[in-house]
């Protein structure tokens, strides 16, 4: 199965990039595009000072267009957005189908004193649930926001589901592209599943100085291995997903069926 990332910087209103990439997508036989975090809409830090409304526009004309590019090209789209309700926002990752549109509201959210998106954010803050997961193609897709890629519980409910592919969209900068390849790479391989991390680019100027998004979208494989990856430029990167790979990892290392294995007493 044939799946894409793209790359770019914060697009503010403009659709024209998506309509040329996704046709572009298209034509290569994609059935599945991932966006990076910040892309259709300001980096947070831009949000903590932007009134309401104007976010909320924001975000439907993106969900719009998305809608109908995904429907257009029969092609699923995921993307990480903003969604307004009751005049409160609420951090999504999307899937976009040509026949449906599914919202997953990210359970855990960055809350430190430079990047508090707890506190922004109307995300209930409540016991883990399992991510959301869908099917194509025979791949059973899961969807993640980038900061719950640290934690241990959401990967004990991948585990559970049999996921195949996790998506995770994510707006990483300070240089930690190492550390963010490093768990990448060391997720994939101990759950034997494909990782495919959109990252952003771009810049964002405060007085305090620059926040660089450096990009480095990553599809890591079931054997721990970084099988592609993007620089730090506005890209489009194809990858093929392949389920002998993930047969054939999971049977090597046979990690889950030792648990099975304990869980049933055998």
């Amino acid at each position: 199965m044939r799946v894409a990332v793209l790359q770019l910087p914060s697009i503010g209103m403009s659709s024209t990039k998506l309509y040329n990439y996704v046709r572009i997508a298209q034509k290569k036989k994609v059935k599945l595009l991932l966006l990076g975090e910040g892309i259709l809409a300001p980096f947070f830090k831009e949000l903590e000072t932007m009134p309401i409304a104007m976010i909320r526009e924001q975000s439907d004309h993106h969900a719009k267009v998305l809608r109908e590019l995904a429907a257009t090209y029969g092609m699923t789209i995921v993307a990480s957005m903003i969604v307004v309700k009751k005049s409160k926002p609420y951090k999504c990752v999307v899937k976009f189908a040509p026949s449906s549109t599914s919202y997953y509201y990210q359970q855990l959210l960055l809350n430190y004193s430079h990047w508090n998106e707890e506190r922004f954010f109307a995300n209930e803050v409540a016991p883990l649930r399992a991510p959301m997961t869908f099917n194509i193609d025979g791949f059973k897709f899961a969807m993640m926001g980038g900061f719950e890629l640290h934690f241990d519980p959401m990967f004990e409910a991948i585990s559970q589901k049999n996921v195949d592919v996790i998506l995770v969209p994510s707006v990483a900068t300070f240089e930690s592209g190492e550390r963010w390849q490093e768990l990448i790479k060391m997720r994939a391989f101990t759950h034997n599943c494909y990782i495919l991390r959109a990252n952003r680019i771009g810049e964002y100027k405060s007085e305090d100085g620059s926040w660089n998004f450096y990009g480095d979208s990553i599809l890591g494989n079931p054997f721990g291995e970084v099988e592609a990856h993007l620089g730090n430029s506005e890209e489009l990167m194809i990858c093929d997903l392949n389920k002998r790979v993930l047969r054939e990892a999971r049977r090597s290392w046979g990690f889950k069926d030792a648990i099975i294995r304990r869980k049933e007493g055998v």
